[in-house]
């Protein structure tokens, strides 16, 4: 069974918010990050890197993997957040515009950061992420059991 600390959890939170993907090494309750390949295309790994990346190929079960949320769910937190917390209906209006545009996750930080929302927004998404980790965890024990 996985069991993660508080402060386990938050660093893995704020890898994943960074681009970068993690692996949790069971055996050593070690965690190991590195740019997530889907965001990073011409990345040179490190031989660190590879090493790690040949452990979890040959001890695929000793590995626990997190991942950032897809688009959709990045998407779906944006738009949880603008009806939860957004006062301000022209504020409101602009941020589900740029939602319904392509490049809507850096439309909708440009917006936002221009806001007095901007810590309440860095803080509502890095609690969000807090519980996607935990949701990863519960995952991971239940394919376990």
């Amino acid at each position: 069974m996985l069991l993660l600390t508080e402060k386990e959890v938050d660093f893995i939170a704020s890898q994943l918010l960074k681009g970068n993907v993690c692996f949790y090494q069971i055996d050593k309750k070690k965690i190991h990050h590195m740019p997530d390949d889907e965001d990073y295309f011409n990345y040179d790994l490190t031989e660190e890197e590879e090493d790690i990346l040949d452990e979890i190929e040959d001890q695929p079960e000793n590995f626990a993997e997190f991942t950032k949320m897809e688009p959709a769910q990045e998407h779906s937190m944006m738009q949880d957040f603008i009806d939860r917390k957004i006062k301000e209906k022209n504020l409101a209006e602009d941020l589900v515009n740029a939602l319904s545009k392509p490049k809507a996750a850096t439309g909708f930080k440009f917006l936002i950061d221009e806001s007095k929302y901007k810590n309440e927004w860095i803080e509502y998404r890095n609690g969000k992420y807090h519980d996607w980790v935990k949701e990863q965890v519960d995952s991971f024990n239940y394919a376990e059991d």
